[in-house]
């Protein structure tokens, strides 16, 4: 489906997507920077928020940090209702509902267990629990 980001950009008839969970529908779509710069605005309303995947569950593939101009959310793919591979990265979109998170010290010892080597788990993180993710898929020619 083609969307429109918030930025005034299309995400035209060239990309392509991987899907993952249900469809993202189309409409428009909020950068998740712009979303954690007013998260209020955003919190607990279903959206589409864009970014980037820079990692994933390295057990299972049930969650991806979705990161956009500095900011970060882990998006839970449901209640384990759907997975992504563990080496899936780029441009994405997820729909779902943002919330603020306090992690207690056995979830982040459970969370850091399933990062990448390296990656900081916080205390205190934004999720979005999403029914559908979209991941920009590889050009072949590029």
């Amino acid at each position: 489906m083609l969307a429109l980001c918030a930025g005034g950009a299309w995400a035209g008839d060239a990309a392509q997507w991987e899907k993952f969970g249900a469809e993202v529908p189309a409409g428009p779509v909020v950068p998740l920077a712009q979303a954690l710069a007013d998260p209020a605005a955003h919190q607990g309303q279903s959206r589409v928020f864009s970014g980037r995947v820079v990692d994933v569950c390295q057990k299972k593939g049930c969650w991806v940090m979705l990161e956009d101009a500095g900011h970060g959310a882990r998006v839970l793919l449901g209640d384990h209702d759907f997975y992504v591979p563990k080496d899936v990265r780029g441009p994405a979109q997820v729909h779902g509902v943002l919330s603020k998170v306090t992690l207690s010290p056995s979830a982040r010892e459970h969370t850091a267990k399933e990062t990448s080597p390296g990656a900081e788990v916080p205390t205190i993180e934004y999720r979005i629990v999403a029914d559908g993710v979209q991941v920009q898929a590889d050009d072949p020619g590029a």
